[in-house]
């Protein structure tokens, strides 16, 4: 990594184009807003303060700062060529070690806070050894091995923000902040949770890779505070030239909902679970355990021909076959060890001796699997492996793809398909019934309802946790109330006692 690139990544480094900040402030303009004073956290080269102080003639006073000393001269120089340069104070100064209190003491209302915080996690900064950090605390509110986990990884502009909600709270203020989408929605979130004093809030879809050669979903976030305030929605634009809403986001019922609007029409669809959804299996070693057919023999990924018993092999299929439905005829095969986790796979020796000796020779790689998960289990182990793993059909669909396309995957070779564990499904004991459950849940209601909670921008937007908030049940009453699904679902002894 070049010095240049080091110090992009450090600090967040996206000089925001003159053209957005423009029409980010000429936006802001459009709803009414002017402020008395304007207050710019991290204003890089200045093209925010500039566009902010051309926009608004109601501001009296500004105060812009940044950690870039060159950047402060570049910010300072441009200012001082117009006729604001008498309002505004630009000052080098670290966000962590400000004395915000001070300057925000200052700053009159209505006041705002615009600008354009670092696109970095505080991860990625301490593989650098940057101290550019704020201080280490689990202001999250994460429990146990969260805390110290992954999900004690955070962006630096997450906390940023959190601190511009504690400035505003109780003011009459506003921060028009670009930043990930998926930061904006942390945000929000908590701040909700926390009752902060947000009157409004809108969301508007940026270019990210148009405007900073970024490949992130982003946005620009704009809450008006007010005294006393307690909205918990946010509408959400396709564009900043967008008029009307696309969404509304908001939390309800102690959670966040990604469409308002479907979530009040389809939430009587929520219920428990008739049929488990299901992980495909987990194994953290391609190289060993995924394998393809070489006429009458297997091969392995490094290319080696095997010489091993079918017994424990059965053809697999990966999330994204799944999702362009080129799986007629499975190319790829899997080597499942176990049936059940934790099974002692001792008993492989016995009913698979050439399985055991493949498995044996390759230990050094399985056995240097880097996830916990493998401590203190058997030799060999995978997850997600149960009966369920071995019923005949499927009812498919992968975490990572951004729709919503069951597919029902049934057996190959005589044997039962084994999926991923980027892929969910439900299993089913006969082709009749899957066929039913992928038709009912293909249907425009079941995508609607799924549409109300999820979030495409997400890593993984499709989760077992959201598969499992649909009733089935209530969804078939609902689509065919004249039981086409009787037999599978609406029997009283079969919901009491569930199938798998």
């Amino acid at each position: 990594m070049t010095s240049t690139n080091k110090t992009r990544t450090e600090f967040g480094d996206f000089q925001t184009p003159l053209e957005l900040a423009r029409e980010t402030c000429s936006l802001l303009a459009t709803k009414g807003l002017a402020p008395a004073s304007l207050l710019e956290p991290t204003c890089g080269t200045g093209t925010f303060l500039l566009a902010a102080l051309e926009q608004y003639q109601s501001v009296r006073t500004a105060v812009a700062l940044d950690i870039n000393e060159n950047y402060v001269k570049q910010a300072q120089h441009v200012i001082s060529k117009t006729p604001h340069a008498l309002k505004a104070r630009i000052i080098t100064s670290n966000f962590f070690q400000t004395r915000w209190t001070e300057i925000l003491r200052d700053l009159p209302d209505p006041l705002l806070v615009i600008g354009n915080l670092p696109w970095v996690t505080n991860a990625s900064l301490g593989s650098l050894g940057s101290s550019n950090l704020p201080e280490k605390s689990n202001f999250q509110k994460h429990r146990g091995l969260d805390a110290i986990t992954g999900k004690g990884n955070f962006d630096i502009s997450e906390w940023m923000m959190l601190r511009v909600v504690e400035w505003l709270s109780g003011r009459r203020a506003t921060f028009a902040l670009l930043c990930k989408t998926a930061v904006a929605r942390k945000v929000l979130v908590h701040t909700w949770k926390q009752g902060s004093y947000i009157a409004y809030s809108e969301m508007y879809t940026i270019r990210a890779s148009e405007y900073f050669r970024a490949a992130v979903d982003a946005c620009l976030l704009v809450c008006t505070f007010e005294p006393r305030a307690s909205s918990c929605d946010c509408a959400v634009y396709a564009g900043l030239s967008s008029t009307v809403p696309a969404s509304v986001i908001g939390y309800l019922d102690h959670r966040l909902i990604a469409d308002i609007n479907l979530y009040e029409r389809w939430k009587h669809l929520e219920g428990p679970e008739v049929y488990k959804w299901r992980s495909g299996i987990k194994h953290d070693c391609a190289q060993v355990l995924e394998l393809e057919r070489d006429g009458s023999q297997y091969k392995n990924q490094s290319g080696e021909k095997l010489d091993i018993e079918d017994t424990y092999v059965y053809p697999m299929l990966k999330s994204s076959e799944l999702t362009n439905g080129k799986f007629v005829h499975p190319r790829r095969w899997m080597l499942v060890p176990q049936r059940s986790v934790g099974e002692d796979t001792e008993l492989i020796r016995k009913t698979a001796p050439k399985t055991w000796r493949y498995l044996s020779e390759h230990a050094h790689l399985l056995d240097r699997r880097a996830s916990s998960i493998y401590k203190d289990r058997p030799r060999f182990s995978v997850f997600g492996v149960g009966q369920y793993s071995f019923l005949p059909w499927k009812v498919a669909i992968s975490g990572f793809y951004k729709h919503f396309n069951f597919r029902l995957v049934g057996p190959s070779a005589n044997k039962p398909v084994m999926l991923d564990d980027t892929a969910y499904f439900i299993g089913c004991k006969t082709k009749d019934e899957g066929e039913c459950i992928t038709d009912l849940l293909n249907s425009q209601t079941a995508k609607d309802f799924y549409r109300a909670f999820v979030f495409w921008d997400a890593k993984r937007p499709i989760t077992a946790e959201l598969l499992r908030r649909l009733s089935l049940v209530a969804l078939a009453k609902e689509v065919w109330p004249q039981a086409r699904f009787q037999h599978f679902l609406l029997n009283d002894a079969r919901i009491q006692q569930p199938l798998i």
